[in-house]
């Protein structure tokens, strides 16, 4: 048991990578107060696993009952996270500060947090492991995160402001390559299926 949660913990852990989310959090939160920071991670985190504990359960089903597959989803969200990028990028810091009321929502939580890789690896895991060590896997994973997200604040603080300012722009770019890494997966791993049909 314990193989099996560790190869569903690693899974889920590549998937989520907290690690490079840290940079975007940062930028997407320069304006914010470190009070304001917390509850936008709280929000975030809880937001995002309510979203992976919904897919774990009920991911197939949902699909299957309004007419999507996992490619659609992945273009989706790399298209709501395109238009984030370009938001930061082409709108600079006052553009930012618009968004910040949301950012706990979109796109931390959703897509970045709990994204198309979260929740296809999610549904895999299920099927592979069942659902005590794919909840193990999820809620640890989740956990870890958090913990990470709110120590960032630290980083913050020693970086300074122009390297908030800094961290902001290459984030964006960063947000902007992930948003076209997750439709150009979505659009090949769809003409790939097709040709296996065909």
């Amino acid at each position: 048991m314990f193989k099996e949660f560790l190869l569903s913990f690693t899974a889920v852990f590549v998937a989520l990578d907290i690690v490079g989310i840290l940079p975007l959090y940062l930028g997407l939160t320069q304006k914010m107060s470190e009070t304001a920071r917390r509850d936008v991670v709280n929000t975030s985190m809880l937001v995002a696993f309510i979203v992976a504990l919904v897919f774990v359960f009920l991911g197939s089903s949902i699909f299957h009952f309004i007419g999507i597959t996992v490619f659609d989803f992945k273009v989706a969200g790399g298209l709501v996270l395109l238009l984030v990028s370009l938001a930061d990028l082409l709108g600079g810091p006052e553009t930012l500060r618009h968004q910040s009321g949301n950012t706990g929502v979109v796109p931390l939580a959703v897509p970045l947090i709990t994204g198309p890789g979260v929740l296809t690896t999610l549904i895999l895991q299920v099927g592979f492991f069942g659902y005590t060590i794919t909840l193990l896997a999820l809620v640890s994973n989740y956990l870890l995160g958090w913990f990470l997200l709110r120590k960032s604040e630290k980083v913050t603080h020693w970086i300074g402001k122009d390297g908030t300012v800094v961290i902001s722009k290459i984030a964006a770019l960063l947000l902007a390559a992930i948003a076209v890494s997750m439709i150009r997966g979505g659009i090949f791993d769809a003409i790939h299926v097709f040709n296996e049909v065909q």
